[in-house]
């Protein structure tokens, strides 16, 4: 597996006593990222709302790369948290606190606590593309057909 470098800093405000981003497995994808919150307190999600968690951390992402912000399976599965905008992309020009913004799918609040892991970071390499306009694109045998029209499952 390669090895690219991340660049963490952390932010004025953050705890140092909370662990920075890591992979809990050797073969694990992605890097478990934790709940940074003010004076070490806790948030709670209602029902059906969403929250923005602080993590304490800003990076330096490289050029040719983003940073996926990911659920952790856990959190979906037990207690029904999820992201909003997921996967989350940090850009790698941007420099500033990463935010989880949770989710609670459940019927029930959820607390989330100082030092909690609440997503996952997978580094991922971007290509951008290059948009050219034309007058026509070629022809596939699905065609224009979206949303279902391939008839499988």
């Amino acid at each position: 597996m390669q090895n690219v470098p991340l660049k963490l800093m952390r932010t004025a405000q953050a705890d140092p006593d909370i662990p920075l981003p890591g992979y809990e497995t050797d073969g694990a994808a992605g890097a478990d990222i934790r709940a940074n919150l003010p004076d070490g307190r806790t948030v709670t999600v209602a029902p059906g709302a969403r929250a923005l968690i602080p993590t304490g951390i800003a990076m330096a992402i490289p050029r040719g790369y983003e940073v996926q912000v990911r659920p952790r399976s856990g959190l979906a599965l037990k207690h029904g948290i999820s992201l909003v905008n997921s996967p989350g992309t940090i850009d790698s020009d941007y420099r500033g606190e990463v935010g989880i913004i949770v989710l609670n799918t459940s019927a029930d609040p959820f607390e989330v606590s100082h030092g909690m892991r609440i997503a996952q970071l997978v580094l991922a390499p971007v290509v951008q593309a290059a948009f050219d306009a034309v007058e026509t694109l070629d022809d596939t045998a699905r065609g224009a057909g979206g949303f279902g029209s391939t008839g499988r499952g």
